[in-house]
């Protein structure tokens, strides 16, 4: 069996994402992750190009590895059609933390219509707050996720969000 253990070509266990042998996938998966940091911008192109068990891989990594740089691919997977990779873009940007607030609120903002988009920013949103890192803006776009019209209440939540954020970088 071939073995990754050692290789940091990262193009090279990005391709290995798609192999039918899990435990080859998972080997490459483990050595992107212990890559770290710059393995994060193959693996937010490979999530948003592999099909099946690439993807999932691609997400896990990316959620195992949690760069504040991967938060917007993480953000934009909350919409996958593949229920396990929302589930691990929803890990991934709570293990990111605040720093992955700003790109899912600007989301918020836009697509709020989106169904599978309300249920990972419910989750993620939720994660934090039980760890303890949401302000009340957020926790107002927490609360407008679970209003009887979330379409409606959690742009205009998400975008007073915002400008608190914003706020806070400049002060």
């Amino acid at each position: 069996m071939n073995t990754f253990r050692e290789s940091s070509d990262i193009k090279e266990l990005i391709a290995t994402l798609q192999n039918p042998d899990g435990f080859i996938r998972q080997e490459a998966r483990t050595r992107l992750v212990e890559i770290g940091s710059p393995a994060v911008p193959a693996l937010v192109e490979a999530l948003e190009q592999l099909t099946g068990w690439g993807r999932w891989e691609a997400a896990k990594a990316l959620s195992d590895i949690q760069a504040p740089q991967s938060a917007p691919t993480l953000v934009a997977a909350l919409e996958d059609e593949n229920g396990s990779v929302r589930w691990l873009a929803v890990e991934g940007l709570i293990g990111i933390g605040r720093a992955a607030l700003p790109p899912l609120l600007e989301v918020l903002t836009q697509r709020a219509g989106s169904v599978y988009l309300r249920e990972g920013a419910h989750h993620v949103l939720h994660g934090m707050r039980e760890l303890g890192m949401l302000r009340t803006p957020e926790l107002e776009v927490y609360r407008a996720l679970r209003d009887p019209a979330p379409d409606i209440e959690v742009p205009w939540a998400a975008e007073e969000a915002l400008k608190e954020l914003a706020k806070k970088r400049v002060g």
